[in-house]
This record gives C-alpha cells, structure tokens and sequence, in this order.
C-alpha cells in the first residue's frame, strides 16, 4: 500500500512538473527570453531588430498554451476575431510605451468566432507561433483562440 501511494505521488508531481510551463505566469516569463539583433530590411531600407528566440522560447512553438491578460483591440470596443492581447492593461501595454514587445501577442480565433471585448482580464487558449521573419507581425502569434471560463 504505501508503494502505491508512493508511486501515486511520484506520477503526480512528474506530471506537474511536465505542465507547469503552462500556467499563465510562466508562459509571459518564457516570453520574456528573447533577444534582438539589427538586420538590414532591404525591402525598408532599415536596419531593423529582429528577435532571436531563446531555447525555453523556443519549446513552447507550436503547442497550446493558456495565458492570463487584456484585450488590445483593432477595430473599436466591439466583439473581436483578431486582437492584440496583452500581459498588461490597456494603459500601460507596449504600444502605449508602458512594456516590452515580449509582453504582447497576435491573437485570432478559431474560424473567425467573436470574442466579447472586455476591459478585465481573461483568459485564452491557442496554439503559439513564433515569428522573426515578418516586421508587419508581432513576434508571438496564438491562433485558434477560445476564452477559457
């Protein structure tokens, strides 16, 4: 009996070890490990930065991860298909200076569902994509998203 309740115990904290990358806090942290360097746009004319992704980044390409934050939206407070979602409030996210491009992702539903648009923190769900090769993207894309409840 105590074997089982041992190897019980062994299973359950190898299991929350395996997923604890998933949990909202460690996602924006992971996000966070990202460098830049100058690349020249020929397209541009520029040199721009170009983000090099890290190895932790570079792990969760790919997989479905749930993540806490702020709608930015595009088109006026109205139900959203393709937003900007935020680690942080609207008054303090990247793109009124207050934060990192770390801390913002490209966000589109699933099939072109609506999300209601909110002023409060939610939670979503989608598949993460990494991009450094497209400057009109933002460098963290999550497709497929649903409002986790």
């Amino acid at each position: 009996m105590k074997k089982i309740i041992l190897l019980a115990i062994i299973g359950l904290v190898s299991f929350q070890m395996a997923n604890a990358q998933t949990s909202s806090s460690d996602i924006w942290k992971t996000m966070e490990k990202v460098t830049y360097k100058k690349t020249m746009d020929k397209s541009l004319g520029i040199y721009v930065d170009v983000p090099v992704f890290g190895k932790s980044v570079k792990s969760i390409s790919g997989k479905t991860i749930t993540i806490k934050g702020y709608i930015i939206p595009l088109e006026g407070y109205q139900d959203q298909d393709l937003f900007i979602f935020s680690r942080y409030p609207y008054n303090m996210c990247f793109f009124c200076g207050g934060a990192g491009p770390e801390t913002v992702l490209e966000a589109e539903t699933k099939t072109g569902e609506k999300i209601k648009y909110t002023s409060k923190e939610i939670t979503i769900k989608g598949k993460i994509k990494l991009n450094n090769d497209n400057i009109d993207r933002l460098m963290y894309i999550l497709e497929d998203v649903v409002v986790v409840k």
